[in-house]
């Protein structure tokens, strides 16, 4: 079982502070965990310094078995995709990082598979320079999925994508990581969504964490006040979803002042 922790995370570009002091239970493969806060609060950095691609104090764990380092992904928003290549090529290229060039039969019928299940094979040989926003991003998820890692950290995959196509691709995440018993960190904008498919969650804002549980219990009210100033209410459907329902507009930063 693969488990991700976090101690005391933090990271800076040049002296600017960006995120400090976050720190986490571990988090358990099988399972999506949503990253949230309002803009600029420091999710993609957090996910940076997770996959190590910048520096700073405190210690990222990442371990799958007892003694075996977790193999971690970032999937960026933007992907910098190169226009050259078509879909396939691009999702091939991504399963060969850091091994042989040698192309295995195994591995074409991973990316058949993969295209086929995000339903984009029938874009397998376009170019990427020919895709909508969120067919590239469709694109990317398959990129990095093929990497097969135990650690995913996906940032923003659904914001270019219809509504239809957001709740097929969380649905396919969710079941694709508890059938992998992959550790999936996902950001988003949309707490319903959050509510929806993470079974946790990680609150971050102006660089701090919050809050980090189990998602039903963390985000309240209070916390909808707090950090992303709105008068909210929680509200629980027939089948036992919940729902952020907003109430009132953004509460005026000057009142009391």
């Amino acid at each position: 079982m693969v488990r991700l922790t976090l101690d005391d995370v933090g990271a800076r570009y040049g002296r600017t502070e960006v995120i400090s002091g976050i720190t986490t239970p571990p988090l358990k493969g099988g399972e999506l965990t949503a990253l949230i806060g309002p803009n600029a609060a420091g999710k993609s950095t957090l996910f940076k310094r997770i996959a190590g691609l910048v520096a700073g104090p405190g210690t990222v764990t990442a371990v799958h078995d007892p003694d075996e380092h977790a193999r971690i992904t970032y999937m960026p928003q933007d992907t910098g995709a190169n226009a050259v290549l078509t879909v396939y090529e691009s999702v091939l290229l991504a399963a060969k990082q850091g091994g042989s060039w040698r192309v295995r039969d195994d591995e074409l019928a991973r990316i058949d598979a993969l295209l086929a299940a995000l339903r984009i094979e029938d874009i397998a040989f376009r170019g990427l320079g020919t895709l909508s926003g969120g067919q590239r991003q469709l694109v990317a998820v398959a990129q990095a999925l093929v990497r097969e890692p135990n650690v995913l950290l996906m940032d923003e995959p659904t914001s270019a994508l219809d509504l239809h196509r957001q709740i097929e691709v969380l649905t396919f995440m969710e079941a694709f990581a508890a059938r992998r018993g992959m550790a999936v960190l996902i950001a988003l904008h949309d707490l319903n969504h959050a509510m929806r498919y993470c079974r946790n969650c990680i609150v971050v804002a102006n660089g701090r964490m919050v809050a980090c549980g189990e998602t039903a219990s963390i985000i309240t009210p209070d916390l909808l006040r707090e950090v992303w100033r709105v008068e909210a209410r929680i509200e629980t459907c027939s089948r036992g979803t919940r729902l952020v329902v907003v109430d009132g507009s953004a509460l005026d930063t000057a009142a009391g002042e």
